[in-house]
């Protein structure tokens, strides 16, 4: 008997399944949401980038930022599917050349943000993307950072919303699109 050639498309129900719940990561209280099993399969990880891609089709996306690190992961493929560029927003110190900074808050202490200062031209239609969505201050200080450009930010999307930590009311100048809404 042959093995079945027939791709399997998973839906946002099955991309769900393939998230692990790692307790007290990065420090205790917290719940860490591993994509790693996700990543790992193909088919998973193609429908969660398309999942990401569709609402934005019909946008004239210039440009996708991802924040560091996981919104690289999505954000570059995001971006080749909408052929778009991409940019990174990287913690202090790991961009090359003069860069403008943000501090932020996050659910469980503080931090910064970078991005090269002459990374987006003015008037350029931007998408937002992260894997998470939690209390919302990452993309807040990401789109603070944009912002500065003087550009258009068209949404922000996310692969995971964790719904009970409100992270949505920060973004809400936003439109938001959020692949898997999740209630714990």
């Amino acid at each position: 008997m042959k093995p079945s050639t027939e791709l399997q498309i998973p839906d946002v129900a099955s991309l769900t399944k393939l998230i692990r719940d790692v307790p007290d990561f990065p420090k205790p209280g917290i719940v860490f949401k591993d994509i790693t099993p996700m990543l790992a399969c193909p088919a998973a990880l193609s429908m969660a980038v398309e999942y990401l891609t569709q609402p934005y089709r019909s946008h004239s996306v210039d440009i996708v930022v991802g924040a560091e690190s996981r919104g690289f992961i999505f954000g570059t493929a995001v971006a080749r599917n909408l052929s778009a560029g991409f940019v990174p927003i990287r913690k202090p110190g790991k961009l090359p050349g003069k860069t403008m900074k943000v501090e932020y808050e996050l659910e469980y202490g503080h931090d910064s943000l970078e991005i090269i200062e002459d990374a987006i031209r003015p008037g350029t239609r931007v998408l937002m993307i992260d894997d998470l969505l939690a209390t919302g201050g990452t993309m807040q200080a990401c789109c603070e950072l944009v912002k500065e450009f003087n550009v258009e930010i068209i949404g922000v999307a996310f692969l995971i919303e964790l719904c009970f930590l409100n992270g949505r009311e920060k973004l809400n100048q936003y439109p938001i699109h959020s692949v898997m809404m999740l209630d714990s």
